[in-house]
Formats: C-alpha cells, sequence, structure tokens
C-alpha cells in the first residue's frame, strides 16, 4: 500500500546520522504502574524534509507499516556513493548519486580576458541553511556542494500510543552542515534542529534528544583529535526548538597520518539518542547505524599550505573524501572546447577513437571506476611517450601541424590511468585510451584547468583518492 502523504524516491543516497534508543531509568507513572495506561512512543526515521502523515492517517496500519518500510531503508546504507578511500569500505554505500551543486562559474568578461591561463574556479566553502535544505529536497539524504561543503540529515517522527491507539504526533529534523575553510585543518559540523511540531496529546517537554558527534573509526588507529564549538548534548524537545542551531568543531594536527602526504581519514557520525518522558516507553525500528560523513586530513608537499619538513612546519588542510567532478565546457567559444569534445566522443563512442580496442570503456565516468592523480613524473612522462605514439601511428609525424596541434589523451597523463597504464599494471587493459590531435591553444587551457582542479580540491596521489569527469555543452 502506499501512502498519498509520502512522496519518497526508493533507493536514494545515504550519509549521516546515526539513531539510538534507549529506555529511561526513570520509574513509570503511579497511572502506568497501576496498569490503567500503556503509554508509549514510537520513533520513525525518514529522509529529511520529508512529508509527514497526520495523526489520523498514522492510526491505519498501512500508514505504520510505511513508516517501518522506509526506516528499514534509511539503515541499508550508510556512506555517500561517492566516498573514497578508507571510509569508503567501512559501510556500506548508497547505490545511487548524492546530490549535488551545479559546477562553479569561471570568471567571465575582462578578468577572463586578462587571465595568462584558463583558470579552474575555486570550489564552495561555506553553506547555508537553506542551501542545505533544498539541496536535499525531500528524498535525498547527502548534498555535496563541494568537497569542502557537504550535508545531510533526516526527519524524525513520534507517534505517541495510549493503549496502543496513537494520540498524539510529533516530529522535528535534523540537518548537519560540514564546512572547511581555505587552507584550514578545522571542520564545522553545524547542527540545525528545524520543523519541530506537536500536535494531540504528547509530552515532548519532558522528552529529552541526546546529540553527540563521533568519529568511531581513523585511519591509522590512535588519531587524536581537537575538539570544540558548542555541541547541542542533551536537551528537551522545546530546547532544542528554541535554541535551533549547534555547532560541533574537529580538528586533526598534522604529523599524526600516513604516507608522504601524512593522511588521516576518518567516518563522522552524530548520534541522537531520543529518551522519553517518565511514564512512556520508547519503541520504534531504531537499530543499527544510517549515516555517516568522511573528513580527511592531509600534508601534501605538492598541495597548498604544506611547506614541507615536519609538524609543525607542514601544515596541510582537511578536505571530505568524497569524488570531485572536473568540469569541461564543449560550448562554442570554451578555451577547452576540442579536449571536451574528445572526452565526450571517448565516452559516448568509444569505436570511434583511436588507438582501436574492441571493449574500449575509459573510466572517469562514474563513482565505480573513477580517475586517480598520479604525481610521479617518470610515470607521467611514460603516458605521455605511449600517447604520442599512437599520434603518429594514426597521423603520422606531421599530427602537429607545424606545432599548431598537440596530442591529446585521455585519461590524463597526470593519471594513473593514462596511455602507459598497461605497462605498469598486469591486470589493465591495453589501449583502453583515446589520442587525438587537437589545437595547442585548446590543449593547454585544459592542462590548466586540470592543474587548477587538483590544486583547489586538494587531490592527492594514489588510489584512496580519485575524482569523475564531466563534459558540459
Amino acid at each position: 500500500m502506499r501512502i498519498p502523504w509520502f512522496r519518497h524516491a526508493r533507493g536514494q543516497t545515504i550519509a549521516l546520522l546515526t539513531v539510538a534508543a534507549l529506555l529511561p531509568a526513570a520509574a513509570p507513572s503511579a497511572a502506568a504502574s497501576a496498569g490503567a495506561d500503556d503509554l508509549r512512543v514510537e520513533t520513525y526515521v525518514l529522509p529529511p524534509g520529508a512529508s509527514t502523515p497526520s495523526l489520523d492517517e498514522i492510526r491505519t496500519e498501512g500508514a505504520k507499516e510505511s513508516l517501518r518500510r522506509l526506516t528499514n531503508e534509511m539503515q541499508s546504507a550508510r556512506l555517500a556513493a561517492e566516498t573514497v578511500g578508507p571510509a569508503a569500505s567501512y559501510a556500506p554505500p548508497a547505490a545511487q548519486p548524492s546530490a549535488t551543486a551545479p559546477a562553479p562559474e569561471r570568471p567571465k568578461g575582462a578578468s577572463a580576458r586578462l587571465a595568462p591561463m584558463a583558470t579552474y574556479p575555486e570550489p564552495a566553502r561555506t553553506m547555508t541553511y537553506d542551501e542545505c535544505r533544498n539541496g536535499l529536497g525531500s528524498t535525498q539524504k547527502f548534498f555535496i556542494k563541494s568537497r569542502f561543503a557537504v550535508c545531510s540529515g533526516a526527519t524524525f517522527l513520534q507517534t505517541w500510543l495510549q493503549n496502543n491507539r496513537p494520540v498524539g504526533e510529533s516530529m522535528f529534523n535534523v540537518r548537519v552542515v560540514g564546512t572547511i575553510p581555505l587552507n584550514s585543518r578545522e571542520i564545522t559540523f553545524t547542527y540545525y534542529f528545524t520543523e519541530m511540531q506537536s500536535t494531540g496529546r504528547t509530552a515532548t517537554s519532558a522528552m529529552k534528544v541526546a546529540t553527540k558527534g563521533a568519529i568511531p573509526q581513523s585511519w591509522p588507529s590512535g588519531v587524536r583529535y581537537t575538539q570544540g564549538g558548542t555541541p547541542p548534548g542533551t536537551k528537551t524537545f522545546d530546547e532544542l526548538k528554541r535554541q535551533r542551531t549547534y555547532t560541533h568543531t574537529v580538528s586533526a594536527a598534522p604529523g599524526q597520518g600516513s604516507g608522504s602526504s601524512d593522511q588521516v581519514f576518518s567516518v563522522y557520525e552524530p548520534v541522537v539518542t531520543i529518551t522519553p518522558p517518565p511514564g512512556w516507553k520508547l519503541g520504534g525500528e531504531l537499530t543499527g547505524k544510517l549515516f555517516m560523513l568522511a573528513p580527511r586530513w592531509d600534508a601534501a608537499t605538492y598541495l597548498a599550505n604544506s611547506t614541507g619538513g615536519g609538524t609543525p612546519a607542514r601544515k596541510g588542510a582537511a578536505t571530505f573524501s568524497y569524488l570531485p567532478t572536473l568540469t569541461y565546457s564543449a560550448k562554442e567559444g570554451a578555451e577547452e572546447k576540442a579536449v571536451a569534445e574528445h572526452i565526450r566522443t571517448a565516452f559516448t563512442k568509444p569505436l570511434d577513437t583511436k588507438p582501436y580496442m574492441s571493449a574500449k570503456n575509459v573510466p572517469g565516468q562514474d563513482t565505480k571506476a573513477p580517475l586517480h592523480r598520479l604525481v610521479q613524473k617518470t610515470r607521467k612522462d611514460d603516458n605521455r611517450k605511449a600517447a604520442v605514439k599512437q599520434c603518429k601511428r594514426y597521423w603520422g609525424d606531421g599530427y602537429a601541424w607545424g606545432g599548431t596541434r598537440e596530442c591529446d589523451e585521455y585519461p590524463f597523463a597526470t593519471t594513473y590511468e593514462g596511455a602507459a597504464q598497461a605497462d605498469h599494471d598486469s591486470e589493465a587493459k591495453k589501449f583502453n585510451f583515446s589520442v587525438l590531435p587537437v589545437a595547442k591553444a585548446d590543449n593547454g587551457a585544459a592542462g590548466s584547468l586540470l592543474l587548477g582542479f587538483y590544486a583547489k580540491n586538494r587531490l592527492v596521489d594514489g588510489s584512496d583518492d580519485g575524482f569523475l569527469v564531466k563534459i558540459t555543452s
């Protein structure tokens, strides 16, 4: 039975909150002890901003069954589909992509003409409550504005029952926004408690809601964090309604990570625990963990705010460990137009590209096969040599047309999936790449945009990070 009050698309992404329901230690009221009434609160967890049933509707068995099903669905995936690094294997990922913001706009007009080369725009580092709410909508559970501004949340619905009959209803939404300033190791998680409503017979004034930001796992283990802000802690329903907004800050000092990039990975998990008023028992379908975010800290020497050497000289910064998307434009007048058209052909008509390979399926198109940044110079040179060899094979030694064209390759030479991948990885398919002579100016612009994208999104070398590519027109 489908309930008309609820607009929900099954299989959407999931990312953030854990919910725990604990029975109260307080003794029941005299009426309950005497057996006069059985008072119970059942709590359900729904997508943030979801439409909820009325008190009359909740009295139908079909409505209650739908609420139980939706709460169970919320437990089926805990991480965003775009999660990379160790956190990606910590819990089941969502099957569907997260909601994302449009690609940031590049400079226009005079500022663009005066720039010495194509410049990739700065990613967003702030997010308002309205942006989070609108990004999540009524069905999405995770919104990625950028690697430095993400949010998620949930709707908590309580039904108040007297002798198994619903007599009241209450609800509240929790949305959590995570943001990271430029070149900072401190992440701010802002909690918003909104749409707090009640109808019928309830005891919300004495219902307690405890909220805590937990870090259940770190890579490497044993990382120490500095935490601050104004976490909500334990508040009554009415207290949360009055204050509404709380913050929790988390940072990891450099020198605690692994590898040459000094990387620290973790999962951040807001935990909401509801304790009913004295005399009321708590029920519902709240078992297991539901949502998680994936922060990351690094101090890579080839990225900003990293001067080399040991702590504290090498500071580094934080990001969220999600796949960002490099956007190239194939529009008329776009500086990288020829390269964008080449990549689009490789995506949509791979058999029309060179070198020929019957099963060609270039990576970078979806989360199951992202691209990975390559820093090592020798292997980057190998990629370029392998690409040029194919350009000469198909277009001859004069493919450059007197220096006006260059051999463009996709996947990029600065990725592990470049043209020489099969020479370094025995499991890689040979010729699973595309080359094409394109105008030198377009190739140079695309290269500048790529380098800017790496730097501004803090892409690190290796398999623990990655990115996708999108062509617009």
